[in-house]
């Protein structure tokens, strides 16, 4: 029987950052039954929105409308997480450029087994560090919901600033943003 995590080996993807527990790599439409998981979690629904992902070919295209363009058109985009020892998906963090935001923002979202480990932390500090260093970005912005409170420390534990509150798409959000200089 095949596990969850073989889609990892079976990708033709390879590994972008790494930190002491985790890697972090481009996703590919190999990786559509996790992100048809991560993606309709009840925290996921909650904090982030439904994406319409219903089928696994909804993610497919999830992928690569989303994450595959955006690497594409901007150099970036958000990657799957694994862990470093076993290769089983965890969650994806990356940069996102919207139409809306003057900056990238960062995102990040972990299946619920994996969340309270550091595994968000950890991979969120990797990708900045990547933003700053490697893609040059002079500012990183984060958004959230008003009662995404979990996502608020950590973005306080990564030392962004709470800005202002903005509205997009009829959802008031909170704005943090972060020097990278």
């Amino acid at each position: 029987m095949k596990h969850k995590h073989d889609l990892i080996l079976a990708s033709n993807t390879t590994t972008l950052l790494q930190t002491e527990n985790l890697i972090i790599r481009k996703l590919c439409a190999d990786d559509a039954p996790f992100i048809f998981e991560l993606v309709n979690m009840p925290s996921w629904l909650q904090y982030i929105g439904d994406r319409g992902v219903r089928t696994l070919r909804d993610a497919e295209q999830y992928i690569i409308n989303g994450p595959m363009t955006s690497y594409e058109k901007f150099g970036f985009g958000l990657y799957l997480v694994a862990l470093k020892d076993t290769l089983e998906p965890v969650g994806m963090c990356g940069l996102l450029k919207r139409d809306t935001l003057d900056d990238p923002d960062i995102g990040f979202a972990f299946l619920q087994k994996f969340t309270g480990r550091g595994y968000a932390f950890e991979s969120a500090a990797e990708v900045l560090t990547y933003g700053k260093n490697v893609l040059g970005l002079p500012r990183i912005l984060a958004i959230t919901t008003k009662d995404n409170t979990s996502s608020i420390k950590l973005l306080g534990r990564l030392e962004f600033q709470f800005e202002k509150h903005i509205t997009i798409n009829t959802e008031e959000l909170n704005l943090f943003g972060r020097n990278m200089q």
